[in-house]
């Protein structure tokens, strides 16, 4: 135990000393923000506004269609048609079309929409020209029910939404609002993402250590002194604990964010009425802020850092063993990519399982994934956000302390007779003879 503290110690300060570390885990979150930032602002970069004429001989859309969002309409008379659509193709700079709409004649709706017709003089978006479509569907809706005998009201309650109050009498939880579904979803593909990349890049940071240390032969020099098991879990646990650190300061400013913005959220809250949710498109940024802070304090923080501490290490722990008696086992990184997929395919099996189990966190899928020992440490992390009933978590922890033992004792038996052969080509079979005999 000594030597392994020893070498963990020192493979954690060598890591956790270099500048790259230290700005990498100040800046990270900033960048993340940023690019998200920077991805916002691309979208909206890209929006234009349209300008179209509208010739509208029936009158009933001027008084009744609704503007789609970066569209504005100019209503012009019906007596200026032949000169607007003669002139539109000089008008490139100031209108980007003409929509000529016909008269409704004995409320012949189809005749309408086949003699309508959108005059462009350059390319638009797809999606303008179905927000358009939209809008006069809208409006013919509207039309149809009213020769029906309905009034403007009767109209409005019927395209009324249904909104369901649902509570959990389990949990004795309100059921969550869109915003906090939303913040969720996030929380968990967040979290799911970190840890994969996490896996992948320290497990192969791991496995080209220890293949360095066999090429240069200072594995020679050091396993005169120390045991090749207590020098692969002295790799393993120094470079764990350095991503445990990076997680423990990220979690810190997450919390700190959260807690920082979550002030303003009583001021906000005091203003509504009780049991209404804030609509999106209402809030202004602060308030967006604030909505996304206080639904991260509402969750049940503890467990989600205890399940994600957890099931990182012991997740990490199983991998990295396996990328260790990888390096061992090879002279060149060429040979390893052909052991490589074998770590990497249950860790995308379980990252894209994770997408699915967003939409029903307690289904068949959702519990297998975040059960079996080779996906559970993604599966689990992505679900835990929308709450994982302990016996389960339990049962997972349980089963993937086994595995990784397991993996461990084996990874062992590798590391010990593959750190120390060279020039021979290692395969599957000769892997499995190195664990019967050593």
């Amino acid at each position: 135990m000594k030597n392994i503290f020893i070498i963990t110690k020192r493979e954690f300060l060598t890591q956790v000393k270099k500048k790259s570390f230290i700005i990498l885990t100040l800046l990270a979150p900033i960048l993340l923000i940023g690019f998200g930032a920077l991805i916002a602002f691309m979208l909206k970069a890209n929006e234009t506004e349209y300008t179209f004429n509208v010739i509208d001989k029936s009158g009933v859309f001027q008084q009744n269609m609704k503007t789609p969002k970066d569209v504005k309409f100019i209503y012009l008379p019906e007596s200026t048609e032949q000169a607007l659509t003669s002139t539109l193709p000089e008008m490139v700079d100031n209108v980007d079309g003409l929509l000529i709409i016909p008269k409704l004649q004995d409320q012949n709706f189809e005749n309408l929409q086949k003699q309508t017709q959108l005059l462009v003089n350059k390319n638009i978006g797809f999606d303008v020209k179905q927000n358009i479509a939209f809008s006069m569907s809208e409006v013919i809706k509207k039309e149809k029910i009213k020769n029906l005998g309905l009034t403007e009201t009767q109209i409005e309650n019927i395209d009324k939404n249904f909104e369901i109050n649902t509570k959990n009498v389990v949990d004795n939880n309100k059921q969550d609002s869109t915003l906090a579904f939303g913040v969720k979803s996030g929380l968990s593909m967040g979290l799911m993402y970190v840890t994969f990349m996490f896996i992948i890049i320290y497990g192969v940071r791991v496995m080209r250590s220890v293949l360095e240390e066999k090429n240069n032969r200072v594995v020679e020099i050091i396993i005169s002194s120390v045991k090749p098991f207590e020098l692969m879990m002295g790799k393993i646990l120094g470079v764990t604990l350095v991503a445990l650190t990076q997680f423990t300061i990220w979690i810190t400013m997450t919390i700190l964010g959260a807690v920082f913005f979550n002030q303003g959220f009583s001021k906000i809250s005091g203003n509504l009425p009780q049991q209404e949710e804030i609509p999106l498109d209402k809030l202004d940024l602060q308030g967006v802020f604030t909505e996304i802070s206080h639904s991260l304090l509402d969750m049940n923080f503890g467990m989600i850092i205890f399940v994600f501490i957890v099931f990182f290490l012991l997740g990490y722990i199983f991998y990295s063993s396996m990328y260790a008696a990888i390096g061992s086992a090879v002279d060149n990184e060429t040979e390893t990519q052909q052991f490589t997929m074998i770590g990497i395919l249950p860790l995308m099996l379980g990252m894209y399982g994770s997408f699915g189990l967003i939409n029903n966190p307690e289904g068949p899928m959702a519990f297998w994934l975040s059960i079996i020992p080779l996906t559970s440490p993604v599966a689990m992390i992505a679900r835990i956000p929308f709450g994982v009933p302990v016996w389960q978590i339990a049962l997972s922890i349980f089963l993937l302390v086994i595995s990784t033992l397991g993996m461990v004792y084996l990874a062992a038996k590798i590391y010990r007779v593959g750190i120390l052969m060279y020039g021979n080509k290692a395969t599957f079979k000769e892997l499995w003879k190195w664990i019967r005999t050593s």
